[in-house]
């Protein structure tokens, strides 16, 4: 799969609404800012307040502390290097999107037939898969749920 120029960094304001919208339990929507707060304080984590969180979510404060970002990318169960790499950050970005299109039963179904495949079949629907997403107007790391 062809990754294409790279990607404009994304601002931790974007980084944390990535997690907010892509890293939650099966049949339901995005964890609260409170049910984030909560968890953190009881895991015995920093002192962090949901309105924090909804500010950092939204870019109306941009400077936490280490410790406020390592509370939020454990509770995430994602590396803090989310926070600080660009590299990383991208790529665990790509890996938590594909997770969260796995929820869908018929990607999944789609994912779990073609185990066992040759590479060469693989490549062969991976070109059929890429050409429908054209069709579609899909770009890269977007899906139709997305889509207005």
């Amino acid at each position: 799969m062809s990754e294409g120029p790279p990607k404009e960094p994304l601002s931790l304001a974007q980084k944390i609404d990535h997690l907010f919208l892509t890293v939650h339990p099966k049949n339901r929507g995005p964890y609260s800012h409170e049910e984030v707060a909560s968890a953190i304080k009881k895991s015995g984590g920093p002192a962090i307040s949901a309105s924090y969180i909804w500010q950092l979510r939204t870019g109306a404060k941009d400077n936490p502390t280490k410790k406020h970002l390592e509370a939020l990318s454990g509770f995430f169960g994602v590396s803090p290097a989310y926070f600080f790499d660009d590299e990383s950050s991208q790529r665990i970005a790509n890996e938590l999107s594909l997770l969260a299109s796995m929820r869908d039963n018929q990607v999944r179904a789609v994912a779990l037939r073609a185990n066992g495949l040759s590479q060469e079949t693989l490549e062969t629907i991976q070109g059929f898969i890429e050409r429908a997403r054209a069709l579609e107007g899909l770009m890269d790391g977007e899906d139709s749920t997305s889509r207005p």
